[in-house]
């Protein structure tokens, strides 16, 4: 009986193994793994790459896949203009050796900004003295505080570079999939 039962679960197990090694990677699918290295907008390129490791399915259907990408858009920070990053998707790796050329996009990433709050004191105290020596003689006081403001908000409105760290979480969205021939060709 227990020899009847064991030769059944192995039977079984054996019928469910190639749905498993057989999962696709589809349209829509959203993959989430860990990025690799460090992407940010300071010195980011369009063009540079960038792989995501450990990515799986929210099923865990695809598990272990390795996707590989490229920055396809970046925008320095600035005086008024935000930092700024794109990443693109370019192919899939799955863990049971399927290669996957795909399009599709970061959807979610942990992204940092540099806090501004002491390049905002310090242009607020900049423009105060700057403020107090243009006003020398009578109305020091309100230059002074002219100043101030008028420093404060030249330093507020210059915006910080945004960045990815290694080791984050990143969820890809995937538009489109194709997958390759297994077969070489040259």
């Amino acid at each position: 009986m227990i020899r009847t039962l064991r030769a059944g679960a192995i039977a079984l197990s054996l019928v469910f193994i190639p749905f498993i090694a057989a999962a696709q990677i589809s349209p829509g699918t959203t993959l989430t793994g860990t990025l690799d290295q460090n992407v940010n907008s300071q010195n980011a390129v369009v063009g540079q790459s960038f792989t995501i490791s450990n990515a799986h399915s929210s099923n865990y259907n695809i598990n272990g896949a390795t996707i590989y990408g490229h920055v396809s858009n970046v925008q320095r920070a600035g005086q008024g203009t935000p930092g700024l990053i794109e990443l693109t998707v370019d192919k899939v790796n799955t863990r049971s050796g399927n290669v996957y050329v795909a399009s599709g996009y970061v959807s979610q990433a942990n992204m940092t900004t540099k806090n501004n709050t002491t390049k905002e004191a310090v242009g607020a105290i900049a423009g105060a003295v700057v403020g107090n020596i243009l006003t020398h003689g009578g109305g020091k006081t309100i230059g002074t505080l002219a100043g101030a403001a008028g420093g404060y908000a030249l330093a507020k409105n210059n915006r910080a570079n945004v960045s990815v760290a290694a080791g984050s979480t990143v969820s890809v969205q995937l538009s489109a999939t194709r997958r390759q021939s297994s077969v070489y060709h040259r």
